[in-house]
């Protein structure tokens, strides 16, 4: 299916509307081709007429005058004013529905295709190349046909007038098409080209937008100045060759356009000074050539902004059919109880199908309301075992039981809704603090945010910032500290109230005071849940049910953290390390 029977779909519901446009359009186009049949009339029948008077003469040309002003100043501006706003209209519902579906999709989308791509390449063509494709709408959709309505009309009243005027005025239209046809061929990879380049520096300044912190630290800027001028250089070359074709084609079409008043000036006068045709009829084939080339050259502009409206449509396209890794399988149900009972049955993982297993052959059965503690080095596998609970991941073999069910079986959105997180890097929102709290339960009440926050041990810090909970944290939460932001996260899972409860080195890089609190807050949400903690500080697990030691993807030790110590395996080795090091 092409993109643009593709595209047709979005506009399928507003097609009523474009009809309607189109006629609205039509009345606005055609008033103007009475401008060369009032010249013929004034030159003819008003000013060359024998049979009236000076005075009859200057009456009907103040009536004529009177009927145009009329025309141009009462109906037209309504019309042009109502073609205008249902154009744009209709134009900015279709780009509303095809970002809602892009946003839809971009939820769908996994996290192994968010850490290959960059975020700001997904903007680009959410917000850039969506915009672009409006061009279709307004141009492809609307205006093209009204200029071609044009000129139709043109020509058929030409035809009226003089047949073999009206073939001479059209000598030069196969070399407008076969040179349309030529240079605008080519446009379409140029401006895919560019649109992609443009992408790239966009992702370039989002990244290191966002990355400031770290360039101001380092003292990076004459670097990093010296990488963004690469990006816009490599965008600006893109740009001139697009630019640099395309004044080409303006320069030939153009060329062909500014001509063909000249044959019809040379035979038109030569008719007239043959007796053959009357310096009205001229004047007004003259004036009709000048509204049979300025569609014509007005076409052009649209083969360039058509071109730019495929090309974007490409890489919206594009975008739209990269493949969901997690979704729900044909006949799924939804999730709608769970006790938290779950097992890892010769559970394999690798991030990629040409990748080495990070998880191999793990054999794992967490009971209801049991608080497992997963410990070990970095890199043996803790983060991507318990990833695969709420799917972020696939199992690449074996299976993973959710209450003896897999958990393919289940919808993933009522899977992931019986689970909560807390992780070392939670992500806060730049709203406020009542708004980043109520994503564990758009629907709660006032008093059960505070509640919430209280039993996060956050209730009063969040009393004390500027306005409360209405405080805007700024974008990931900057404005607040570690500890604060933990506790906000904190927060949002007591709001969920989940049954499942996932804490990924949640208390890591904190100090001691925020440290407590939050442990504090996480023993109190952990109460009546099966919990799973993924832990480097051992201090702070020693109370779990059980203790899974984690090395090179494979389950090393498994016990209480008194049973542990007492084989003095890897985990007492690793207990006493860190001791240490206090």
């Amino acid at each position: 299916m092409t993109v643009i029977k593709r595209y047709l779909k979005f506009v399928k519901p507003y097609r009523l509307q474009i009809i309607g446009t189109l006629i609205i359009g039509l009345i606005k186009f055609i008033i103007p081709l009475i401008i060369p049949l009032l010249i013929e009339y004034v030159i003819d029948d008003v000013i060359g007429s024998t049979e009236m008077s000076q005075d009859e003469k200057v009456s009907q040309l103040f009536w004529v005058m009177g009927a145009m002003v009329v025309v141009f100043l009462v109906i037209r501006p309504p019309v042009e004013y109502y073609r205008q706003y249902y154009a744009q209209w209709t134009a900015s519902k279709i780009l509303y529905d095809i970002r809602d579906h892009l946003f839809t999709h971009i939820q769908k989308l996994s996290f192994k295709y968010y850490s290959n791509t960059r975020v700001g390449e997904v903007i680009s063509r959410v917000i850039n190349d969506v915009e672009q494709t409006k061009n279709f709408v307004i141009t492809g959709l609307m205006n093209l046909w009204l200029d071609a309505a044009t000129i139709v009309i043109a020509v058929l009243i030409m035809l009226s007038k003089d047949v073999s005027l009206t073939i001479v005025s059209l000598f030069v239209f196969p070399f407008y098409a076969l040179s349309v046809r030529y240079f605008f061929g080519n446009l379409r990879g140029l401006t895919r080209e560019r649109s992609q380049a443009l992408a790239e520096v966009q992702s370039y300044l989002h990244e290191r937008v966002q990355g400031m912190p770290v360039i101001k630290s380092f003292a990076l800027e004459d670097y990093e100045q010296k990488q963004f001028q690469q990006q816009n250089s490599n965008f600006l070359k893109k740009a001139l060759a697009h630019t640099s074709w395309n004044a080409k084609a303006f320069a030939v079409v153009n060329t062909i356009t500014d001509i063909a008043p000249l044959f019809v000036i040379g035979y038109a006068g030569y008719q007239v000074i043959q007796g053959d045709l009357t310096v009205g009829t001229m004047a007004a084939f003259i004036a009709y050539v000048e509204r049979l080339y300025n569609p014509l050259r007005r076409l052009v502009n649209s083969s360039t902004t058509l071109t730019q409206s495929i090309a974007s449509m490409d890489r919206v396209f594009e975008f739209m059919d990269e493949q969901y890794d997690i979704d729900d399988r044909p006949g799924a149900v939804e999730c709608k109880h769970t006790k938290g009972e779950i097992t890892f049955q010769s559970v394999s993982f690798a991030y990629d199908q040409d990748e080495e297993m990070v998880l191999k052959n793990i054999d794992l059965n967490i009971r209801s309301g049991e608080t497992i503690a997963f410990v070990g080095m970095s890199g043996g596998g803790k983060s991507s075992l318990i990833s695969l609970i709420p799917r972020f991941y696939d199992v690449s073999k074996g299976s993973l039981l959710l209450d003896g069910q897999d958990i393919r079986k289940f919808e993933v959105r009522s899977l992931r809704d019986k689970i909560g997180m807390v992780l070392q890097d939670n992500i806060l929102f730049s709203e406020s603090v009542r708004t980043n709290i109520l994503l564990g339960n758009p629907f709660a009440t006032e008093e059960e945010v505070v509640a919430a926050a209280k039993a996060a041990n956050a209730h009063d810090f969040i009393q004390k910032l500027p306005q409360g909970y209405d405080t805007k944290v700024g974008e990931r939460g900057v404005k607040l500290s570690g500890g604060q932001k933990q506790r906000i996260a904190i927060a949002r899972v007591f709001l969920k109230n989940p049954p499942i409860l996932i804490l990924d080195e949640a208390t890591s890089a904190l100090d001691l005071e925020s440290e407590h609190l939050i442990q504090e807050a996480l023993e109190t949400l952990a109460k009546k849940r099966t919990t799973l903690i993924v832990a480097h500080r051992l201090s702070t697990i020693t109370h779990a049910d059980r203790i899974i030691l984690m090395e090179n993807g494979e389950i090393a030790e498994v016990g209480k953290h008194d049973e542990l110590m007492k084989k003095e395996g890897k985990y007492f080795k690793l207990f006493q390390v860190q001791q240490l090091d206090m």
